[in-house]
């Protein structure tokens, strides 16, 4: 390997526009699928909202914003936007957004996609196993499938199909922090509003231990998956990469000049900053 080689691997965010790219799907193709998925996220979040107000729920629309599965499906909606544009950018350009945006906020695209791998998975596992009973309707069922399983295969999407490196492990930092703000959110709604977004947050019905225990297991349990993800992931770069030798299906309008670089850098540093990336 090359001492150049060495110093692109390390000091430049997402050479080979693993965030904009798939293994398995062309660029166009990628974007197309992220679209849809944001599209349908921002439609679902719509029509609920809408349907609770016209059906003289309007309450239930304002205090939506204070539970986490709604506010970790805005996060969906929204990552699958940028997510789209930059691929597309790439795409019909052959050079993404995402490349030309200051480094501080590439690193927050990239702490924004580790929160859309992970949570959607604590909240489909929180939701089926606490919070569960029944539902009444077919829309019901629907809102709850939409929020609390589809939210799982869309984060599963983003595990499989871009080319992704394993998330770097400080990121379990911002995402402890963001679950303990949410924490905050949930007991400022019961300070200001009066209710406990979820149950097992009320310390009136069950003891203040309890309580502890549940925020305890839940922060537990994002860690657990935070690493079950960022190792589901760098199984998939050794499978297609390191054994398949499918390093990603490029834009037809980049440059040979940065075919050529980006190919040198992906079969030399990217394959070697990984190996050392994951250990």
């Amino acid at each position: 390997m090359t001492r150049h080689h060495q110093t692109l691997s390390t000091s430049t965010f997402d050479l080979v526009d693993r965030y904009t790219t798939s293994w398995l799907l062309p660029p166009t193709v990628l974007c197309a699928t992220r679209a849809l998925i944001s599209l349908y996220a921002f439609a679902t979040i719509l029509f609920l909202l809408l349907w609770d107000t016209a059906h003289g729920n309007a309450k239930a629309a304002r205090q939506s914003f204070s539970f986490f599965t709604n506010l970790t499906f805005w996060g969906i909606a929204f990552y699958f936007a940028f997510a789209a544009a930059h691929t597309g950018s790439y795409a019909f350009r052959g050079r993404s957004w995402l490349s030309r945006w200051p480094r501080a906020l590439q690193e927050m695209h990239g702490v924004f996609y580790s929160t859309v791998v992970v949570f959607p998975f604590l909240v489909t596992i929180v939701f089926w196993a606490l919070l569960y009973s029944s539902f009444p309707t077919p829309y019901v069922t629907w809102r709850n499938v939409s929020t609390h399983a589809l939210n799982s295969v869309f984060a599963l999407l983003e595990i499989i199909i871009p080319r992704t490196q394993p998330m770097p492990w400080w990121h379990l930092i911002p995402l402890v922090i963001l679950l303990a703000m949410y924490l905050g959110v949930a007991f400022v709604t019961y300070a200001t509003q009066g209710f406990f977004v979820y149950g097992f947050l009320d310390w009136r019905s069950s003891s203040g231990g309890t309580v502890a225990g549940y925020v305890v297991g839940i922060l537990a349990a994002m860690c657990v998956l935070f690493v079950v993800v960022r190792y589901l992931i760098w199984i998939r770069v050794w499978a297609t990469e390191k054994k398949g030798g499918m390093m990603g299906k490029r834009s037809a309008r980049e440059s040979r000049r940065q075919l050529h670089s980006y190919a040198g850098a992906t079969k030399d540093a990217e394959m070697a900053s990984f190996m050392n990336h994951v250990r």
